[in-house]
């Protein structure tokens, strides 16, 4: 089996060669992965002791972060490698002010490239985030006496290994992790069904970090000024389907402030098209102050904003559930308290699922309907008011995952 591993990662990069020819986002995974071996070589000496973090995109590094943080606390001396496998995350987290002594590329998971990569660097903790595994580095790093962990996770039915070409994927996490830190019984309970019981439920550690946002500095310039005193809705990471809603709520409510900030800015110009009154955020420092209190939509053009934005909604509806892209995260919302709303194709976030049972949030299948619904809560000032206190507590009642999983680490370490 794993011969036939060691194929498919072949192919996979011969895959992934074709197609940087015609796909940029490809052609910056490969081209920044030649540079991943060079850019460890040249921030840690072969004395150096590494914290590593691998986590796929920006999702995973935002809630591996809070381990990561709390680890440096515990070994000040230790060196910080992150990794990421996106060309996307790769680029956010670059940008931003992180504890990291290199970030890189994950190196490909041949194991020419894997001994290359670790090769005169001394990893003593490893954790990966969620269920990004990769055999041949897994592999590699137990043998090098490193200690593996997974941090928030996630098992579901679908996955191989519950199915019949599963064993030989379970018989190398079995061998190669030492602990596995769930986010939920229901994870907990599938891992432990097929031998994986080295195991234990923290939760999920993005609410660690949500929480600590709550408590920082959210002001943003000239929002105040376009909230003017009046309910806001904020739009986060909005794909089509939400800006659709957006444009009816828009329509029927001339009271409501709205709010839309982008999964992707290249959606900028489609939505001025939708919206040719709306203000752009990167403008309002040259408008007078009435036209900004004055004007009804606002369009995020910038990036790095959304996290604080949400202190400023009286709801929030999140992008990517009403399509197989994916649910965005509705955790940075439901921290201020502001009931979030999403579409119903949300298989991989079961915390969606725990906020729509908590009452803080709700799902639809239908974009008119949400359009709907969340218009007639504008107007049920008790219901929004129990709807808010209720995402905003849902967030206050987890427990603290990142502290559960650092004690269990230190004492592996010991």
């Amino acid at each position: 089996m794993q011969f036939l591993y060691n194929i498919f990662i072949g192919l996979f990069i011969f895959g992934m060669k074709i197609l940087a020819l015609f796909n940029d986002k490809a052609k910056r995974g490969i081209l920044g992965r030649k540079e991943s071996e060079s850019t460890v070589k040249s921030s840690f000496k072969p004395s150096d002791e590494i914290i590593w973090m691998h986590a796929s995109s920006l999702g995973e590094y935002e809630q591996g972060l809070p381990v990561i943080e709390k680890l440096k606390e515990k070994f000040p001396s230790h060196k910080i490698l992150i990794t990421l496998f996106s060309p996307s995350g790769y680029e956010n987290v670059i940008k931003k002010k992180h504890i990291a002594d290199a970030v890189c590329y994950l190196p490909f998971d041949t194991k020419n490239d894997v001994e290359q990569f670790l090769s005169g660097i001394n990893v003593k903790i490893f954790f990966t985030v969620k269920y990004d595994f990769w055999y041949n580095l897994l592999s590699a790093l137990k043998q090098s006496n490193a200690k593996v962990f997974v941090i928030s996770a996630l098992f579901y039915e679908n996955q191989n290994y519950f199915t019949s070409l599963g064993k030989w994927p379970v018989k190398m996490l079995r061998e190669n992790i030492d602990w596995f830190f769930h986010q939920t019984e229901r994870s907990f309970r599938l891992a432990k069904s097929v031998g994986l019981r080295n195991g234990s439920v923290t939760g999920d550690t993005r609410f660690d970090r949500v929480k600590f946002l709550r408590n920082q500095n959210h002001d943003i310039e000239f929002i105040n000024d376009f909230a003017a005193g009046k309910k806001v809705a904020v739009f986060g990471s909005s794909w089509h389907a939400e800006e659709n809603i957006a444009e009816i709520l828009a329509k029927k409510n001339k009271n409501v402030k709205i709010i839309i900030a982008p999964h992707d800015l290249k959606r900028v110009e489609n939505l001025k098209h939708i919206f040719p009154e709306a203000l752009l955020y990167s403008e309002l420092k040259s408008l007078d102050s009435s036209k900004i209190s004055t004007s009804q939509i606002l369009i995020i053009d910038s990036i790095g904003l959304l996290s604080r934005l949400y202190s400023y909604a009286d709801i929030a509806i999140v992008g990517g559930g009403f399509h197989a892209s994916g649910l965005h995260n509705i955790l940075e919302a439901a921290t201020f308290g502001a009931p979030v709303f999403f579409g119903n194709q949300y298989r991989k976030n079961p915390e969606a699922d725990a906020l729509i049972e908590a009452r803080g949030g709700k799902s639809f299948e239908d974009e008119e309907y949400a359009a709907n619904f969340i218009c007639s809560l504008f107007d049920h000032e008790e219901l929004l008011q129990e709807m808010s206190e209720n995402a905003e507590d849902f967030v206050t009642s987890q427990p603290n995952s990142s502290e559960l999983i650092v004690e269990k680490i230190l004492r592996y370490e010991k």
